[in-house]
């Protein structure tokens, strides 16, 4: 199929304003999703499923090439990045290099354009601009970002561009790059490349890079965490690493959802930066999540690495393919969603661990210097079967701000802000386990799903106010005495384990892994957060 009544015919140079490219062989811009099906089908990169959905394959890259990320070294933001392993230097001259060879590659294709939002709220959104020669990665794009009402699109112009070239191979000997692939960002051009992977996550997460560097400098908080909206209008954050439960516990049919993963904070509220989901779906249940698996059985949602039979129904148990297997959709595709993507002032910030230790309680509440040390420290802790590679002991897992890959600036641009928002609003902070009680893993068990939503509700309905607290002496945690509906034995950690000794032990072992991993931090804070969190070693 040549002729499709939905495509936009070859425009002039407008349409591809700001990226460098000069003319295109078919120049399809702005193309709603059933066109964009249509031409993915066309360019043989997707099948349907059963019910629709379009299933891609991303080929070699199953998931983020976490060592081809790079920042362009320019004098202009040099000194503001945060540089190292997540931020690696690419000399300017090689950027240029590498930006005037993808240019070269997508000069005279046939090319796929979308104009689009980041962030719900338009005082601090950007204007984004995505070119590619693959339909379904400009589908992707349109599911996952906000999309301009059609008088918007009039004489757009972009804030920051992205010359998607899945294709194209770079060259480590003459890009300064290390492989193949290459991510790389130049905040002075505002531009981003993507070269050598289809793997669609760079397109979501380059964005969210751009969002972490633009609004600290306003003066406003990115931040990698879900939020919803209480009945009261009361909005809460969730921050949380994978298999923390962030999404399942920010779904909560009592509450709004505004978004799962990316938002903004600023004296008018919270704000989501997408309007979309990219959902993780393997061993999916309809049961467990009906939102998420009703919304991967429809039209218009991209199905990553999922695996169909002849007949097109997908197997979402079948990880053959990759782990990482994902779904991309609109997020008016989930019930009970806030719409406009904004909330108010959060009262609740609420910090998901899943400690496979069994050391850390079900709830504790935080002081804001506590808050800033968790938020800097963003533990969690992974098991045998969560990734490949694990042995039988857990292993303690840091990432700073719950999302160091994403991270332009030090850390404690981003710590810092959040101790004076929840400062000065005044909002409650909380440390919820959904890990391990009894003992550690192998020995104790999972915390309750139900004892955890009791415990979130109850906080977040303002119910722990007045509750008495007692002081744990190993973290110096706020930890309630009595909460109705929760066993006593459950909201303390060590009366939960038979042997006192073996938790004390666990405990101070825990300790020590957060005080070596804070070590880089120490010198960037102040000394009630070095304090915050540690009481012994």
């Amino acid at each position: 199929m040549t002729h499709i009544s939905d495509i936009t015919p070859l425009r002039d140079a407008a349409q591809l304003a700001g990226t460098g490219v000069r003319v295109a062989a078919g120049l399809h811009a702005n193309l709603t999703a059933p066109a964009l099906v249509a031409h993915a089908l066309r360019q043989g990169d997707g099948r349907l499923s059963a019910d629709g959905a379009l299933m891609v394959r991303t080929g070699v890259h199953t998931g983020r090439s976490v060592g081809d990320k790079f920042v362009a070294d320019e004098p202009e933001t040099s000194q503001d990045v945060w540089w190292g392993k997540v931020n690696q230097k690419l000399p300017r001259e090689k950027y240029q290099v590498l930006k005037g060879r993808v240019q070269a590659y997508l000069q005279g294709r046939e090319l796929f354009t979308q104009d689009l939002y980041a962030g719900a709220d338009p005082a601090h959104r950007i204007k984004v601009r995505l070119v590619s020669p693959s339909a379904w990665h400009a589908l992707f794009a349109r599911n996952m970002f906000i999309r301009p009402a059609p008088e918007e699109l009039e004489g757009f112009e972009p804030d920051y561009v992205i010359l998607h070239a899945p294709f194209f191979e770079t060259d480590p000997a003459i890009d300064g790059v290390k492989s193949s692939s290459a991510i790389v960002l130049s905040f002075a051009e505002k531009t981003i490349i993507i070269a050598g992977t289809q793997y669609a996550g760079e397109i979501k997460k380059s964005i969210f890079t751009v969002m972490n560097w633009i609004l600290p400098s306003r003066g406003l908080l990115s931040m990698h965490c879900s939020a919803n909206i209480g009945p009261e209008g009361d909005s809460a954050l969730f921050f949380g690493l994978s298999g923390t439960g962030k999404t399942t516990l920010s779904s909560d049919p009592t509450r709004k959802l505004i978004g799962d993963d990316e938002h903004g904070w600023g004296p008018e509220g919270v704000f989501n930066f997408e309007g979309g989901c990219y959902a993780k779906v393997i061993d999916l249940s309809q049961k467990s999540e009906p939102e998420i698996w009703a919304a991967s059985h429809r039209f218009g949602t991209v199905l990553e690495n999922v695996v169909a039979d002849e007949r097109g129904n997908i197997d979402l148990t079948d990880r053959s393919l990759t782990e990482n297997t994902r779904a991309c959709y609109p997020v008016e595709y989930i019930p009970n969603v806030e719409l406009s993507g904004r909330g108010a002032v959060p009262k609740n910030v609420v910090m998901l661990t899943a400690d496979a230790f069994g050391v850390l309680p079900p709830i504790s509440k935080l002081t804001p210097a506590q808050a800033m040390y968790h938020y800097l420290s963003g533990y969690t802790a992974r098991v045998a079967g969560t990734e490949k590679g694990l042995g039988a002991e857990p292993e303690a897992t840091f990432s700073t701000c719950y999302g160091s890959p994403f991270l332009p600036r030090h850390p404690q641009v981003y710590g810092k802000l959040l101790q004076k928002l929840i400062g000065e609003y005044g909002a409650n902070c909380w440390l919820v386990n959904t890990g391990w009680t009894g003992g550690a893993y192998g020995v104790g068990k999972r915390m309750s799903i139900g004892h955890t939503r009791a415990l979130l509700r109850a906080a977040l309905a303002g119910e722990l106010d007045q509750v008495e607290y007692r002081t744990d002496p190993f973290f110096g945690l706020s930890i309630p005495v009595n909460v109705p509906g929760v066993p006593a034995e459950v909201l303390d950690p060590r009366e939960a384990w038979a042997d006192k000794a073996a938790y004390d032990a666990a405990a101070k072992a825990l300790v020590g892994r957060f005080i070596a991993n804070f070590a880089s931090f120490a010198e960037h804070v102040d000394d009630d957060v070095k304090a915050a969190a540690i009481k012994a070693a």
